[in-house]
């Protein structure tokens, strides 16, 4: 059997070049961004997602040679596409390590940080706790399954060529993240509100006896509160991931459903 240069230029094509969307969400999509997953393992998750979606993509592969300048523009558009739905899922999840945050300045324990695995940063521990039970979450709703039938439908909206997102596309992704500083506000709603009124018993109390002084109980008074409040909105946070996450992944199809 002879095959011509461009049968094996174009049956190159056809897999190199969604290989490099899949993976770039892949490398930047959270759980599997995570720093325990070695970049070996995202590159393998990667290349076994790709095995799968490509056999499905409906649409023709452009005939360009890969490693012209056409090629390469078409590569670097993949990419960027890739890293874009990426990066909006990881907002979804720095959303509630955004709520662990005011949560925990609330309380007094923004001193008290440990390693975020998924980030590498340090991040309060009442973060690590809100990342730790939404991933887990995350994982048992399937999101990570959603994920790449995103990306899978993304090939039909948004076919492999040599044009790609435009400016309005980076726009919105960056306006996400006002979504999520909002998303982490609401979320730690129920604490702020809770703990503004003790601190302002408080300060009541310093006001009308002064001889208690506040530091004496009401910083225990605050941490003690801060965990029941936890305690009770914890279940909560299942019904925020589910929104959250819906609103979420329907922006990133938007993001590939635009003509680009």
């Amino acid at each position: 059997m002879e095959f011509s240069i461009a049968e094996i230029t174009g049956a190159l094509g056809s897999y190199l070049w969604p290989f490099f969307r899949i993976t770039a969400m892949i490398m930047v999509a959270p759980i599997f961004s995570s720093n325990f997953v070695s970049a070996r393992a995202r590159l393998l998750i990667a290349l076994a997602a790709s095995m799968v979606i490509i056999p499905t993509i409906p649409s023709e592969m452009p005939q360009v040679a890969p490693l012209s300048a056409s090629g390469l523009l078409i590569i670097a558009h993949q990419i960027l596409i890739g890293a874009c739905m990426g990066f909006m899922l990881q907002l979804l999840f720095n959303a509630f390590i955004v709520a662990g945050q005011i949560v925990a300045m609330q309380m007094g324990l923004g001193f008290a940080s440990m390693v975020d695995p998924q980030n590498g940063v340090m991040v309060p521990v009442i973060s690590q706790l809100y990342l730790i039970m939404v991933t887990l979450l995350f994982v048992t709703i399937d999101g990570h399954l959603i994920m790449i039938q995103v990306i899978n439908e993304s090939f039909t909206t948004m076919p492999v060529a040599a044009k790609g997102l435009i400016a309005n596309d980076f726009r919105d992704v960056v306006a996400q993240a006002s979504w999520m500083y909002a998303a982490g506000v609401i979320i730690a709603l129920p604490a702020i509100g809770s703990l503004m009124m003790v601190n302002l018993s408080f300060g009541i109390l310093s006001r009308a006896a002064p001889q208690i002084s506040p530091f004496t109980i009401g910083f225990p008074m605050t941490i003690i509160t801060g965990f029941v409040i936890i305690m009770v909105t914890l279940p909560l946070v299942g019904e925020h991931l589910v929104n959250m996450s819906d609103h979420m992944l329907q922006m990133a199809r938007l993001l590939v459903t635009r003509d680009g």
